[in-house]
């Protein structure tokens, strides 16, 4: 069993940055690749970035390159995601979630991922 907890949403201006946080406990935090969802009112839950279990490699969705980051301390068991460049449109709840590696460095579906935080709300006011 893996719990993971979220910190450091919050309201912020566009144009601003915020940098979520997703803490791990339960097993060793190595084993699992990790990923960032976001849900916004009225959609489906999206993907947005994902990182291997070393951290070496990632995947940042489309909608959000260039402006997100996805990293990892292994030795404090975190995952973080830097946002930059905000936009309204990046409203929404931000979950972490975390995924048994099995046959690829990470996954960008939500049903490859077996645990999820409760998530973090992100406000972006025009």
């Amino acid at each position: 069993q893996v719990q993971l907890v979220e910190s450091g949403g919050g309201l912020v201006p566009a144009g601003g940055s915020l940098r979520l946080s997703c803490a791990a406990s339960g097993r060793t935090f190595s084993n699992y690749a990790m990923g960032w969802f976001r849900q916004a009112p009225g959609k489906e839950r999206e993907f947005v970035a994902a990182i291997s279990g070393s951290g070496g490699s990632t995947e940042i969705a489309h909608s959000v390159k260039g402006r997100f980051t996805i990293s990892r301390d292994n030795a404090k068991n975190t995952v973080y995601l830097q946002m930059d460049s905000l936009k309204p449109e990046d409203t929404a709840v931000y979950s972490c979630a975390a995924a048994t590696i099995r046959d690829s460095y990470y996954y960008i579906r939500s049903y490859e991922y077996d645990y999820w935080g409760q998530g973090t709300q992100v406000t972006v006011s025009s």
